[in-house]
């Protein structure tokens, strides 16, 4: 794969996380109750513990953006990582965060737009190498 080939994927699997984020957090913003404004949400997000366990996904999405704003050419290794690092916190490689697995199989099964938007993203995933 070309680096051309190999970000247009990863903008892909990128537009497929914020999704299935937002899709995930929306649930998680249900299960804890009334947030008030806009911002009492962002705070909310960003630092109550109800909401913690997300930032690892918030985290690798942000360096996958990272990755796709470097001018410095994508390599199939580099895309594989991704793939790699997407399948350790949701599966299906052994989980790097057991809770965060426990939790979002439990999203993934109580909440169908987690379920439908788990679709793409996983979709997205199969389009990449796999690590050696």
């Amino acid at each position: 794969m070309t680096d051309e080939s190999l970000r247009a994927v990863l903008r892909e699997l990128a537009r497929h996380a914020r999704g299935l984020h937002k899709a995930m957090l929306d649930v998680e913003t249900q299960y804890f109750g009334a947030v008030g404004g806009v911002l009492e949400h962002l705070q909310l997000v960003t630092n109550h513990p109800h909401f913690a366990w997300l930032l690892k996904l918030s985290g690798l999405m942000a360096e996958l953006d990272e990755r796709l704003d470097d001018d410095e050419a994508i390599e199939p290794a580099d895309a594989a990582q991704f793939r790699t690092a997407f399948e350790q916190l949701i599966g299906p490689r052994a989980a790097i965060d057991g809770d965060f697995r426990k939790r979002y199989l439990a999203l993934l099964h109580d909440a169908p737009e987690v379920a439908i938007a788990n679709g793409p993203l996983r979709q997205a995933l199969a389009k990449l190498p796999q690590a050696e």
